[in-house]
């Protein structure tokens, strides 16, 4: 009896074991709770899973392109080339749904396995995946894309996967990562998100993945390249071999038979383009536009679909974006002081109908964004490091200064002036321009330039260049071509840029991208502000682990406090809507996800038309 006795107790313990838990295959992931969908759905709820195959799908791109290699930081890729996610041309390990906050299924990889403790992951790929050129997708392919990518691709990478310390191969059909941390929840997921690269095409003769190419590359999704024409136009032909044209999670996708991308140099000329049927579909991000210029003949309007549908996706941040490793913007009071100078209000009235809300957190339009004062669950997180943030997060709501809409802004601007004394800024030049005299005995004037690649902006920027004059500051906006923004902005060459962040509604790893101390002085990051800060590191790391949805939406909340009242930008707006205008020669989905309308995806042709 004693004999079984223990027989029972050693089967007990070895199946309650963390071992055994670390070997449960799952065909999806959530990174809290569990997926939206079980292992026999048959098609996501925001497709059409009768959509026909056929015709073709032309959008819209401003500026040009001149390589079709994404993964790297030179050259500027076309349209339908994605750095990180999978696009029309590459397929990942796994895929995130849009319905849900941040949820993975097996595409090349057919389940993955977890440790308990989050100290590695594995993959078994499909049998069944592909290159184009008919080769099969192997673990090798997996261990090289991951290399490369770490060692040569966009700086984002390595910090995005900086925790994984090896990468193996258990066969030809499994690779398992294992992590220099444990209980890094959201680490097994973004290691899944990898878009998988085919090592035989790469490292063949006269092949280098450090340099441009417009060269087509080889992929394995559902479309191919076709023809290219430099920096004006792509097109991507649905291949109807594709080996995963049979799963469950691609029904009713991938519909048109050619997907092309137009560019134009203007969003005016590419405006008109639309109105004439040159493409066919608009995501319209200008509400002047959006109310004018949409006047056609009546005719010709019945053919045209104008919706605005509201969304759940999280808005982040647009803004003026300091540089704070110029010395001028190292002063937090003299950021401050300048956002008292941007009349939204009434800028909103003139030239958006009032229909643009003002941002207030970084996390905007979600449950992220921090409301009112801090919650007893972030108190226990900021009161530890009170002596090294804003006195004010604990006293204030924050909230973007306001005015009353009239276009009369003296008492913002008399708080700003106050603000820029008490920066030092008392001396003012035979110009009108305040400085401050350092201790070397330097000027240190109050002039900067504001950087960005669309004239749209000039409407709303120049009159906070007039508020800005007023109180002292000289400030000039200048608009350069699309490429030369994105050089100047990846070797951080500016004062003050007009750009956005955008946030997932599932924060993580990428977070030491945007403001992390190790990503501030590395070109092509996007820690655009220069942020160098302990406690915003270690903020972010608990991001990184957190133990529950609960958990995450806390630790975020303390984080979008401390950006927001280092005033490390001057927000400017959102729209919780999508406003999309499309030609009756294409159709959308019944139901569309509240993170995007996955246009290229799941649209199709309305060939009867």
């Amino acid at each position: 009896m004693r004999l079984k006795a223990l027989y029972i107790a050693l089967f007990i313990v070895f199946i309650s074991s963390p071992v055994m838990a670390d070997v449960v295959k799952q065909h999806a992931v959530a990174l809290h709770g569990e997926p939206k969908y079980a292992a026999d759905f048959k098609h996501l709820d925001y497709v059409n899973p009768d959509a026909p195959k056929g015709g073709t799908l032309k959008q819209h791109v401003i500026g040009t392109f001149d390589s079709l290699n994404p993964f790297i930081i030179k050259g500027h890729p076309a349209g339908g080339l994605n750095f990180l996610r999978s696009g029309l041309l590459y397929e990942s390990l796994m895929q995130n749904s849009s319905d849900e906050p941040f949820s993975l299924y097996g595409i090349i990889a057919k389940d993955i396995t977890i440790a308990q403790d989050r100290s590695w992951v594995s993959f078994n790929l499909r049998e069944e995946a592909r290159w184009h050129d008919g080769m099969p997708i192997t673990a090798a392919d997996v261990i090289w894309t991951f290399d490369v990518l770490t060692n040569s691709g966009q700086p984002f990478y390595k910090a995005y996967w900086g925790d994984v310390k090896s990468v193996t191969a258990i066969s030809d059909k499994e690779v398992k990562f294992e992590f220099s941390v444990t209980g890094n929840a959201e680490l097994p997921l973004i290691i899944a998100e990898l878009p998988i690269l085919p090592k035989h095409y790469w490292t063949q003769e006269g092949k280098n993945f450090n340099k441009t190419t417009l060269e087509p590359p080889l992929g394995s999704g559902a479309y191919k390249i076709g023809k290219v024409t430099t920096g004006r136009s792509i097109e991507y032909v649905r291949n109807p071999d594709w080996w995963g044209k049979d799963l469950a999670f691609f029904k009713g996708m991938n519909n048109f038979d050619k997907i092309i991308y137009d560019y134009y140099r203007d969003e005016n000329v590419a405006h008109e383009a639309f109105l004439s049927g040159d493409y066919d579909v608009k995501m319209e991000g200008t509400a002047k536009t959006w109310k004018e210029k949409y006047n056609i003949p009546t005719e010709k309007a019945k053919r045209l679909n104008k919706e605005e549908l509201n969304h759940t996706r999280p808005a982040g941040m647009q803004a003026f974006i300091y540089n704070i490793r110029k010395p001028l913007f190292q002063d937090i009071n003299l950021r401050e002081a300048l956002a008292y100078a941007y009349d939204f209000e009434w800028a909103n009235k003139q030239f958006a109908y009032g229909d643009y809300v003002r941002t207030n957190s970084f996390f905007e339009n979600s449950e992220l964004a921090s409301t009112g004062l801090p919650s007893k669950g972030e108190l226990a997180i900021l009161e530890p490091i009170r002596d090294k943030i804003p006195p004010s997060i604990f006293t204030t709501t924050y909230k973007a200064p306001v005015t009353d809409g009239s276009g009369s802004n003296r008492d913002n601007l008399r708080k700003a002036v106050a603000m820029l004394k008490k920066a030092g800024f008392t001396n003012i030049n035979a110009e009108g321009i305040r400085y401050k005299i350092l201790k070397n005995g330097d000027k240190q004037f109050l002039e900067f330039t504001i950087l960005h690649y669309s004239p749209v902006y000039e409407r709303w920027v120049l009159p906070f260049v007039k508020n800005l004059k007023r109180i002292g500051a000289k400030a000039r906006f200048r608009v350069v071509d699309t490429a030369g923004f994105q050089r100047r902005v990846d070797r951080f060459d500016y004062d003050i840029i007009i750009a956005g962040l955008g946030q997932s509604s599932s924060p993580g790893n990428e977070q030491r991208d945007y403001w992390a101390s190790a990503k501030a002085d590395i070109q092509g990051s996007r820690n655009y502000i220069g942020i160098k800060d302990p406690v915003i590191d270690g903020l972010i790391e608990g991001i990184i682990r957190a133990s529950s949805r609960d958990d995450l939406v806390t630790k975020t909340h303390a984080l979008d406090r401390i950006l927001l009242n280092r005033h490390y930008v001057i927000p400017m707006w959102h729209f919780p809507k999508w406003r999309i205008a499309y030609w009756n020669n294409i159709k959308r989905p019944d139901t569309l996800s509240g993170n995007s309308p996955n246009i290229t995806q799941t649209w199709w042709a309305n060939e009867l038309k």
